[in-house]
């Protein structure tokens, strides 16, 4: 089969970053392509460590006159975020990802594209395999499950890595080198179902939110766009105060660090008032266009009979503490940053409602770039869970990343940028969380940046990859790497 990206520059980099949409690796299932690294440094005859949780280490001596040189450290990670178009059919356990171009841009037809992290691990793989690319000792670090917990980063063994110079290729915005991130954690508030038998004058209806942008819960956060789950909350408290509803299923959003696109419920009401909720549903829809037509301009909100026959639905106190969480559940924006301007201080994202047999479960994404109020959100959350009835529980804790006033790599890149462009790269700090925070408390003294090409819709199946701005990120990326002697 004729590759898509062979025109591309530079050819090495799409090469691998091709050969990588190829190989299923979402968050949990890494093992294809931590192999494929392994073999890769095997057949380039270089240093390889894979540790048990499948992280990959690279190492390649300097070239020519960079032997004695600082040794750097290439980082990314090797899993995606999994996200495709309702009806959309793809396996990610199994199908690659089919890739196109349209423009400036590369593409995926209807699924993300995994450029976050894949053009970290294509830029690193390029790299490694070059003979004319002047560069310092090098260690490629490309660690799993970023996406869902940076478990890779966690479990990393500290003895692995003897570079104190990082430059993580995380980013999605050219031109901007980060310095600095916010910490994070997991929330999950599960609450226990109690089942009853459905009457006979109770039909049931499917609502659903659909329509909405989604997108990443740290760097998109700011945005005010729609959260489905959100949103469906407070749906079924209009109706709800209006009719005295009875679920019988919930789900939305497929990832804590995705603002979730969809969710739909199955609510049981009498069939003598069926008019009464189609005209609230049209009154709550009409109030969103509004709210969010700046933002989620696409928002439906649809209502369809369930011709399957319902015999068990949710008790009304299970079914009313599960709409009281999810009004009550902290979403969105908390707080900004006194210190820089148009910085999120600290949000939460409750993306993912799932169900089964005997529970409803709400995962919640909380960050925040100081400790003290990521653990106040934290709180809330559970309050908000405890007086609905639910138990809640806190995982996948990370560290923030801190500005250090003392950077040689962020300067060295600074120098370099205005030396090729003739203008400022910007320094700025983000919101969303960076497996650089934990290379801060396990190296104390590693000195760090993060930068990237431009990308569009991450963690959507709107995701983008700029061709051009993949180029020039790689130019400075290996340009920089040419002055560390």
């Amino acid at each position: 089969m004729e590759r898509i990206l062979k025109k591309l520059d530079p050819e090495r980099v799409f090469y691998y970053f091709e050969e990588i949409t190829k190989i299923p690796r979402c968050s949990g299932e890494e093992k294809k392509i931590s192999d494929y690294l392994v073999d890769f440094a095997k057949k380039n005859k270089l240093e390889v460590i894979q540790d048990e949780a499948l992280n990959v280490i690279i190492k390649k001596k300097g070239t020519l006159g960079y032997e004695n040189s600082p040794v750097v450290v290439l980082q990314g990670h090797m899993d995606m975020v999994g996200e495709k178009n309702e009806g959309a059919d793809h396996d990610f356990s199994k199908d690659s990802i089919e890739i196109f171009i349209e423009g400036d841009f590369i593409k995926a037809k209807e699924t993300t594209l995994g450029a976050d992290d894949g053009i970290a691990v294509a830029m690193s793989l390029a790299i490694l395999e070059s003979k004319d690319i002047p560069h310092p000792p090098l260690e490629v670090l490309i660690t799993t499950n970023e996406e869902t917990g940076m478990n890779g980063a966690m479990s990393l063994n500290p003895e692995f890595i003897r570079g104190r110079i990082l430059i993580n290729l995380d980013s999605e915005e050219e031109g901007i080198l980060l310095v600095s991130c916010a910490g994070g954690e997991r929330n999950k508030v599960t609450i226990p179902i109690i089942w009853e038998e459905n009457k006979k004058e109770m039909e049931g209806y499917i609502i659903k939110t659909e329509g909405l942008l989604g997108g990443h819960s740290g760097a998109e956060i700011n945005k005010g766009r729609g959260n489905s789950n959100k949103i469906l909350g407070r749906i079924l408290n209009s109706i709800n105060e209006k009719l005295g509803i009875n679920l019988y299923r919930i789900s939305g959003g497929a990832k804590t660090n995705a603002i979730p696109r969809t969710a739909e419920a199955g609510i049981v009401v009498e069939k003598g008032k069926t008019g009464i909720l189609k005209k609230e549903i049209s009154v709550i829809e009409d109030e969103l266009k509004n709210e969010l037509r700046c933002t989620d301009k696409n928002i439906k909100i649809t209502l369809n009979l369930d011709t399957e026959e319902i015999n068990k639905i949710y008790s009304k106190s299970t079914s009313d503490n599960i709409i009281n969480f999810l009004m009550l559940t902290p979403n969105g924006v908390k707080t900004m940053s006194g210190e820089i301007l148009g910085l999120v201080e600290s949000s939460s994202n409750i993306g993912i409602v799932h169900s089964t047999e005997k529970e409803v479960i709400f995962e919640s994404s909380i960050r925040s770039s100081k400790k003290s109020l990521q653990k106040y959100i934290s709180r809330i959350t559970k309050i908000a869970g405890e007086v609905s009835g639910g138990r809640w529980e806190s995982y996948s804790s990370y560290p923030a990343w801190e500005y250090n006033p003392n950077s040689y790599i962020r300067d060295l890149f600074k120098n370099t940028y205005k030396d090729i462009y003739g203008k400022d790269i910007k320094i700025e700090a983000i919101h969303a969380g960076l497996e650089c925070g934990l290379f801060k408390e396990k190296f104390e003294d590693m000195d760090m940046v993060s930068l990237g090409p431009d990308m569009v819709g991450v963690h959507t199946p709107e995701e983008r990859l700029s061709i051009s701005s993949t180029k020039r990120t790689w130019e400075l990326l290996t340009e920089v790497l040419k002055k560390i002697k």
